[in-house]
């Protein structure tokens, strides 16, 4: 082994140092999160401090109380950045590099490190992934904690994790998940935003995002596909586009480049559109510009105009970054009367007042240190700001262009400001793009982002997934039904481009929307070629928890539930537990994700495929139960896709019984509704 792989291997099996390290210091190469209003009284303070240093053996408590209370009081939180390891690079190791009795431990090793990645992650100093307060951990103790703990463990023990926090492990079998991890699991009463910041400076509670905090982020490519779906399916159902065409010519503008929202700049150029993304931090526009997301940078506005403009005449492909605010550019596009096709916005709105989405007509610079300084007048602009934006949104829509909501909660966030964004019966003036495009032409028939990573870190064993992928999904057309004939052929598409489109960042990694089937195809094919050596080392499967069955979110991946249901979250809960039970590697559960704090219950799981009987016995048992688990519920909704599907589900596999609805006649119930007082 290099001496790299020595000193990570040392490190990890270190774990807490007996000796302090130096401290680190800030590093000016990676972006850092702003710092966050101070929200806790002294009391509170003292027991945040209690809270972290109860990690720290008693010996060094007087030396590091004041440089964690320093912290504090500078960050809004304690990170511990003296602990961050710097003895070696962060990143996702091959598999055998890691110090572990038990493969399925050095596979979450594996993928802790590629979501801390300084290439992959948002703010990685700060231990946060994406979506600006997306975290891992809440502070560098408990990174070094969980790699110890993984490093010790057998496959007869189970690490558990609340909210970044190792409880400890403790005894199982080898059937169970090595690793359950909660995030944010609060009492109901107890979820809103302000309590979530009080819970989290305290030490108590972390906001996990989707896959930040269930170790399964693989870079903005893990929304790319999805992204690119979205695109093509918005030009079919509004401007009218051929199902075989790209979008030559299509104008499209948004916002955000940070870990989720950058994949944004890649789809549109897979997809042929000429598109612009706004983003206010000038440090994330320059990393996707490096990484090769974005076609070209600049900081005017007229200039990004200009230049969409003329690409889309042109027919060509291209993705402009302009370091500026979203809103400054949709009040420009209005004063110059741009002719804009399509448009959505996926600013960090989640956490809108603690740097989610800053402030127009200021620097960034400006809005972090207004944001620490003087939080109420940070407030109070955002909420201005949010006004301007919808405005600008409402004039570009009356003049032609499709908007739609990305998941991020700006149509919430605009109402609560009350913008001009809500219809006379409550509903927004906009879709969610859930709701609209992937509801019911993905989700209802299973289709969502599954995901796999080469634990090998050889590009060479990448290409020979895509391969085999590409190989099940020819065979899937033979007898696609026609209803998910065209998702199938954008899939295969997708897969068949995907080596040379440059997705990856961090890990051997790749996302491919799929239905039940495809996934239990793509993954049994894989084991074979692991367990015969044409793929030379294990292969880590997962999802987005975005998907099918892994998130009840009624202001995105359940909007378009429509029985009532939508604001109930029994099938995510109930889809971790099937996974913990159906044979996966690790599994997680999370208060927020996407839309923000107390409005999503999510999951998401891990599996360890490494060429063996059982593991082809746990995939087929856990992946059909994490997708159909979603069909069901969505065909009980009366989504009419997902009864069509299910009931083929049902067709293949005789032992799924499941519940399914008898419609109601239309006209019964307008008899009905005629004698309602």
């Amino acid at each position: 082994m290099d001496d790299e792989v020595l000193r990570m291997r040392a490190s990890i099996v270190e774990g807490i140092p007996a000796v302090l390290p130096a401290h680190p210091r800030d590093d000016d190469d990676v972006d850092h999160a702003p710092n966050r209003r101070q929200i806790l009284s002294n009391e509170e303070k003292l027991l945040a401090l209690e809270n972290a240093l109860r990690y720290i053996p008693i010996q060094h408590h007087r030396s590091l109380a004041s440089e964690f209370l320093t912290e504090l009081n500078t960050y809004g939180r304690i990170i511990m950045r003296r602990f961050r390891p710097i003895d070696h690079p962060m990143k996702a190791y091959p598999l055998d590099a890691y110090p572990a009795k038990s493969k399925q431990a050095a596979s979450i090793m594996l993928m802790i490190q590629n979501n801390l990645d300084p290439d992959v992650a948002q703010f990685p100093h700060e231990l946060i992934t994406y979506g600006g307060n997306g975290s891992v951990f809440q502070n560098w103790a408990q990174y070094r904690l969980v790699m110890k703990y993984l490093s010790e463990m057998s496959d007869e023990q189970t690490l558990v994790m609340y909210s970044g926090h190792p409880l400890g492990l403790f005894p199982s079998h080898p059937d169970a998940p090595r690793v359950v991890v909660t995030n944010g699991m609060v009492i109901p009463n107890y979820s809103s935003q302000e309590d979530y910041e009080r819970m989290n400076a305290l030490g108590v509670s972390q906001y996990g995002q989707m896959t930040a905090g269930s170790y399964m982020y693989i870079g903005p490519q893990g929304i790319v596909h999805g992204t690119t779906i979205t695109l093509l399916n918005a030009a079919r159902l509004h401007l009218g586009l051929e199902d075989s065409a790209d979008l030559s010519g299509v104008t499209f503008i948004t916002s955000g480049l940070g870990g989720m929202s950058g994949a944004q700049a890649k789809a549109a150029t897979i997809a042929g559109a000429a598109c612009i993304i706004a983003e206010t931090n000038r440090h994330a526009a320059e990393k996707r510009y490096e990484q090769g997301w974005l076609t070209t940078v600049t900081h005017s506005v007229d200039e990004a105009i200009d230049t969409m403009v003329s690409s889309a005449e042109k027919g060509e492909a291209i993705s402009i970054g302009l370091v500026g605010n979203i809103v400054e550019l949709w009040e420009r596009c209005v004063e110059r009367e741009i002719k804009v096709d399509l448009g959505s916005d996926q600013t960090s709105l989640h956490n809108p007042y603690q740097g989610g989405y800053f402030p127009a007509d200021r620097t960034y610079g400006e809005s972090a240190t207004m944001l620490s300084e003087n939080p109420d007048l940070f407030r109070k602009e955002v909420q201005l700001t949010l006004l301007r934006h919808a405005k600008a949104i409402n004039t570009m829509s009356e003049r032609g262009m499709y908007f739609w909501d990305y998941g991020n909660a700006f149509l919430l966030e605009a109402s609560r400001v009350g913008a001009d964004v809500v219809n006379d019966d409550g509903t927004f003036r906009y879709p969610s793009y859930v709701e609209d495009i992937m509801g019911p032409l993905c989700f209802d028939y299973g289709f969502g982002p599954y995901r796999w990573v080469c634990t090998s870190g050889d590009p060479k064993d990448l290409e020979r997934t895509d391969q085999i992928a590409a190989t099940v999904l020819r065979e899937m057309l033979d007898d696609a039904p026609a209803n998910v004939r065209q998702q199938i052929v954008d899939n295969l598409r997708w897969i068949k481009q995907a080596g040379k489109n440059n997705l990856v960042v961090g890990s051997q990694a790749r996302i491919l929307y799929a239905d039940d089937v495809g996934r239990r195809k793509i993954a049994l094919a894989m084991n074979k070629a692991i367990a015969n050596g044409e793929i030379s080392k294990p292969v880590v499967l997962g999802r987005d928890h975005h998907d099918v069955s892994g998130t009840d979110s009624p202001y995105r991946e359940t909007a378009n539930i429509r029985d009532g249901s939508m604001f109930t979250a029994d099938m995510a809960i109930q889809n971790v537990i099937g996974d913990a039970f159906r044979g996966a590697t690790w599994v997680s559960v999370h208060n927020g994700g996407g839309v923000g704090w107390g409005e999503v219950i999510n999951g998401g799981f891990g599996m360890l495929l490494d060429g063996s009987a059982e593991s082809e016995r746990r995939l087929q048992s856990m992946l059909h139960w994490d997708v159909n688990n979603g069909v069901a519920r969505r065909a009980w909704a009366r989504n009419e896709g997902a009864v069509d599907a299910i009931q083929r589900a049902m067709d293949l596999e005789p032992r799924l019984q499941v519940t399914v609805p008898h419609m109601v006649d239309g006209d019964l119930l307008d008899e009905l509704r005629g004698g309602l007082p």
